[in-house]
């Protein structure tokens, strides 16, 4: 598999090619945003599907409710918001209207994780995978570039499962070089393989953890990169196998070391493998404020930092 590091096109750009065209082929298909097409960049949908599209405002509890009422009449709803307040601000409605009822509701949290970075805390969203995965029935992913987001957003167009996606704002370095792979949601991808160790990561960390990779089989250390695109459901099964044939494993994640990837690969661990595991993400604390960049490398979630501690994992 081939790795570009050039890319000028948003996720959100990927999303609304992919809502057009499969909305275009199935009228159920409808788009909800509160106050948000613009930053979901939904302005071209919005254009040629004006029926198809509903903006319900600045009020992340009722967009979730819509949708789901939505979805009860036959609708294929996806609900557009910034991360931070989907998943914190309608969380009750997220459990109760969607999850507990099994509807088919796609929760979309655009402008992800430190992506509104400059806007500080209050537009963080980096706990927002721990409470979403602790909801029985929905399902949580995030792409890592340009082509994932394509592929996911062909598969959930045709699925009937709730879920929670998360994605960026800026243009994000590719991962692959075309969408030409098996995608399969709560199916990992193993982009290079290993035996000394194991990185994995999920959506815009997955980039910086192959990077990492490279700069250590330079030094003689040979890194497995998976690619956990799926939260939930996680793909234990390639988690235990990492485990099994490397010596460590590192997570890395834009998200708070509690609940999130981290968490969800040690529960896997804890049940029978005893393998050396560091979580790498967004320390218990308010999170600095300042642009994507300058937050990941605070962090350590930089190919800087995790080359340093595959090595100390390793003893080297």
């Amino acid at each position: 598999m081939k790795f570009k590091e050039k890319n000028s096109i948003p996720n959100r750009e990927v999303m609304c090619k992919v809502l057009l065209k499969e909305g275009k082929e199935n009228r159920d298909i409808t788009v909800l945003t509160s106050d948000s097409r613009g930053s979901a960049k939904l302005a071209d949908f919005a254009e040629a599907l004006p029926d198809q599209l509903v903006e319900v405002g600045i009020s992340e509890q009722n967009i979730v409710s819509i949708a789901a009422g939505m979805a009860h009449s036959g609708k294929r709803s996806f609900a557009v918001s910034p991360a931070a307040f989907l998943s914190m601000r309608s969380i009750e409605q997220v459990k109760v209207d969607v999850a507990y009822s099994d509807t088919n509701v796609k929760l979309v949290g655009i402008s992800g994780g430190v992506a509104y970075g400059q806007l500080g805390m209050s537009h963080h969203s980096l706990q927002d995978l721990a409470v979403t995965r602790a909801i029985p029935n929905l399902q949580v992913m995030m792409p890592a570039d340009r082509f994932e987001t394509e592929k996911m957003f062909e598969a959930l167009c045709h699925s009937d499962q709730p879920a929670y996606i998360r994605i960026g704002r800026n243009p994000v370095e590719d991962t692959y070089d075309s969408t030409d792979y098996d995608f399969e949601i709560g199916k990992a991808v193993t982009l290079k393989d290993g035996n000394d160790i194991t990185i994995i990561a999920s959506g815009e960390t997955v980039r910086p953890a192959l990077d990492t990779a490279e700069r250590l089989e330079k030094e003689g250390i040979t890194a497995r990169v998976i690619n956990m695109h799926t939260i939930k459901p996680l793909d234990r099964e390639v988690i235990i196998k990492a485990a099994e044939e490397t010596k460590a494993i590192i997570s890395v994640e834009e998200h708070s070391i509690y609940g999130g990837l981290g968490g969800a690969i040690a529960e896997t661990l804890s049940d029978q493998h005893s393998v050396p595991h560091k979580i790498v993400g967004i320390a218990d604390e308010p999170a600095i404020t300042g642009n994507s960049q300058e937050v990941f490398k605070h962090y350590g979630l930089h190919p800087d930092y995790l080359t340093k501690v595959a090595k100390n994992l390793l003893g080297k």
